[in-house]
């Protein structure tokens, strides 16, 4: 069963180290850049590279594996490609005037839309849209819409530094292990994981930026994981997702992470 899942991560590792270099240059070559927090110009919205990947791994799989669960593959593929969008129009239009989901939302009652408001409402629906594929009853698509939702922003809170996302990333990607889910949707985060561990040097060394379109294809693919356990694990992780942000509207993720010794650690390591 697990065949299946190494070939697909083999398959977009490669495929990752091949294309990385072409969409570096692609982004300087079109302007997307930006000021690192170290003052330097690098590529912004290298989580680009991402959708490529997964669009051929998917296909590779429907061709070769013939899969019975075509619906994992098109909710997996509508979430990490709508998430790229509206992260791409971010990472590209957005300005930093408002911040913070409150500051978003607040300006949109006010009747102004910022591309972070747009990315968040458009998220909750597309949330909310595969939450209705993958759940049964009320409670349980609300509850997955809300995880999925938060884990998408809850990966782009974290991309302040460099590897900071991908980290996050891939400590939280661990119960794949142990979580059932269908072979087809296994499948497709190995591939993205694939990927990401290709691209990772780029980001641990801040030689461009994963930018939104990379976090919150990660943080929704983190959702659309997270959704597929038992209720009583969900509740517990969207609990602390409610927590994290509560947090963080307060306070300074960043400050936070420097102040542990353990998470300052951990964010250090690789850079």
């Amino acid at each position: 069963m697990m065949l299946v899942p190494i070939m697909s991560f083999l398959f977009s590792f490669l495929l990752g180290r091949l294309i990385i270099p072409m969409f570096t240059h692609l982004l300087e070559d079109s302007g997307s850049v930006k000021s690192n927090f170290r003052g330097e110009i690098i590529p912004v919205g290298m989580g680009l590279i991402f959708v490529p990947v997964i669009l051929l791994n998917s296909i590779a799989v429907v061709v070769f594996v013939r899969p019975s669960h075509l619906l994992s593959i098109a909710a997996f593929l509508a979430g990490t490609f709508g998430m790229c969008f509206a992260g791409m129009l971010d990472d590209l239009l957005g300005n930093r005037n408002v911040t913070g989901l409150k500051g978003h939302i607040r300006s949109f009652f006010q009747g102004k839309l910022t591309t972070g408001g747009f990315k968040a409402l458009f998220g909750g629906f597309l949330a909310f849209f595969i939450s209705i594929l993958f759940s049964e009853g009320l409670l349980n698509i609300l509850i997955n819409s809300l995880m999925i939702a938060l884990f998408t922003n809850f990966n782009n809170l974290l991309d302040l530094r460099p590897g900071r996302s991908i980290k996050g990333f891939l400590l939280c990607l661990i119960p794949l292990f142990w979580i059932p889910v269908s072979v087809e949707l296994r499948t497709s985060l190995f591939g993205l994981l694939g990927v990401v561990l290709a691209y990772t040097p780029y980001d641990l060394k801040a030689k461009a930026m994963l930018g939104d379109a990379g976090s919150n294809v990660l943080g929704i693919s983190l959702g659309i994981l997270f959704i597929n356990g038992p209720f009583l694990f969900r509740l517990i992780a969207l609990a602390l997702l409610i927590l994290i942000h509560g947090i963080t509207e307060k306070y300074s993720l960043t400050k936070i992470i420097e102040n542990n010794k353990f998470l300052n650690y951990v964010d250090q390591i690789g850079r």
